[in-house]
């Protein structure tokens, strides 16, 4: 059986960096590999280098399927509070089912950086809601304001 590998280079990247005066550095890129909106599906790869750059602080809205492609997908749980939750980790070829009642979060990479394959299903266009350090709303991320936010930066 012939063995799948995702080469990056095939693709255009996002790059995505944070406001300096976040708790935590925001970095990654992302990268849109195709989309439906009338059947609500979006699919795209996040990749983060080894520098501990994250993603903003985010909470999913949409039913998402995560296969991690390469190296390490580093989570920790926002609490009510503020607090962080254990960091739980997973590794190249780990699946993960995550659902709109989930708990905010923040993600990144591990030492070597890692890449992580994200497919959105959603009845109605929402994503995933950017949060404060307190889990507070900042901005809904619907499949539209990815699908501008792509097209204008790559």
């Amino acid at each position: 059986m012939a063995r799948s590998h995702f080469d990056p280079s095939r693709h255009k990247w996002r790059e995505v960096l944070g406001e300096p005066d976040l708790s935590y550095p925001v970095r990654h890129d992302y990268t849109i590999l195709g989309h439906d909106l009338a059947a609500g599906t979006l699919d795209m790869v996040v990749r983060w280098g080894p520098d501990g750059g994250h993603c903003h602080k985010h909470r999913h809205t949409a039913t998402t399927t995560v296969l991690v492609l390469e190296g390490e997908q580093r989570l920790r749980d926002v609490h009510p509070d503020g607090s962080l939750g254990e960091e739980r980790v997973r590794r190249a070829g780990d699946y993960a089912l995550t659902t709109a009642e989930s708990l905010p979060h923040l993600e990144c990479g591990g030492p070597e950086g890692g890449v992580a394959f994200f497919g959105c299903h959603s009845t109605d266009g929402k994503l995933y809601e950017i949060v404060d350090d307190h889990g507070k709303l900042i901005f809904d991320v619907t499949m539209e304001t990815l699908l501008a936010d792509f097209a204008a930066n790559t």
